[in-house]
């Protein structure tokens, strides 16, 4: 019974990352099928690589005839950051058995991870919860890849339908659940005042990446001299 009520409470946990998948998942599938690959390769990617952003590159360098080795590394590089996610939040793992530490690792992404974050000291007494969020969001990418794959014969572009910026609605609602005090709330304006500036001063490439370096860096600093 408990493990029945944790895993429908790690999916509803998950509802904010389902709305943004199910729309990005299509998108996935339907540039996809544009780009020639096969539908079962299409869906194996998204059930076995399962990371959204290597999807869409891993894409774009088929469409342009770049050999699987170069798609392969281009992948991994995009996806090391994962083991930066993963580093954080290994101290609250501890407790868990290897089985289930593996299931947890594979369907970690940049939207649970951010959900974890939010409860780590939880995750330890929660992994049924845990568990069920991630499958959840696995699963509706799934399901948004499966019905990418069957309309992409029938769409010529996804940009007038909005699903491009489906990616960038869900990140924003996920930030507005992480800005649960003044330090958070001023720290995402910085980073959100500091990508602007980068932008338009020319670091078209690294602009989220620096400012999301130092505006961390900066509330952190901010949250230590208020506890002094």
């Amino acid at each position: 019974m408990i493990s029945r009520t944790a895993y429908i409470k790690g999916a509803q946990r998950a509802l904010p990352i389902v709305l943004g998948y199910v729309p990005i998942g299509f998108a996935y599938g339907v540039l996809a099928g544009k780009s020639g690959m096969s539908e079962a390769n299409t869906l194996l990617m998204s059930l076995i690589v399962f990371a959204g952003s290597a999807q869409f590159i891993a894409v774009g360098l088929f469409a342009s005839g770049t050999g699987g080795a170069a798609v392969i590394m281009t992948t991994f590089v995009v996806n090391l950051r994962h083991m930066l996610m993963a580093a954080s939040l290994a101290p609250y793992l501890s407790g868990w058995k290897k089985r289930y530490l593996a299931l947890f690792s594979y369907e970690l992404t940049d939207e649970t991870f951010a959900l974890h974050s939010s409860r780590v000291a939880e995750l330890k007494e929660s992994r049924v919860e845990a568990l069920s969020l991630n499958l959840t969001a696995q699963i509706s990418w799934v399901v948004g890849t499966v019905l990418g794959i069957v309309a992409s014969s029938l769409i010529g572009d996804v940009k007038p339908l909005g699903l491009d910026y489906a990616l960038a609605a869900m990140f924003i609602g996920l930030l507005v659940g992480q800005c649960q005090n003044k330090i958070r709330i001023c720290t995402a304006i910085m980073s959100g005042i500091l990508a602007t500036g980068f932008y338009l001063v020319g670091f078209q490439q690294f602009h989220i990446i620096l400012a999301t370096v130092l505006a961390a860096t900066l509330g952190l600093g901010l949250e230590q001299w208020i506890k002094r």
